[in-house]
């Protein structure tokens, strides 16, 4: 199953295509770090909701320990999110 699976026409399907092929690369990076800037943003988001008390450290490490191993998490912030859970 596709992202274009469920109510994309092939007709848009090679209309996006066309232009997505038709974008620089610089183009193409400055999609690519949007993506990346809205997926830390409701990512944190998330955090605050589950954490409503928790500092903007604690919020930092929670996020790391989202996209870290947490052996790389507990070393990198000595913070181990399956023993603090507050």
């Amino acid at each position: 199953m596709s992202m274009w699976d469920h109510d994309t026409t092939p007709e848009a399907r090679a209309e996006v295509i066309r232009i997505m092929r038709e974008l620089t690369p610089e183009a193409k990076l400055l999609q690519v770090a949007a993506l990346t800037q809205a997926v830390r943003e409701f990512a944190m988001a998330g955090l605050r909701a589950r954490h409503p008390l928790a500092s903007p450290e604690e919020l930092r490490w929670r996020f790391a320990a989202l996209v870290l191993d947490a052996d790389t998490a507990r070393r990198v912030y000595g913070w181990d999110p399956t023993q603090e859970r507050y």
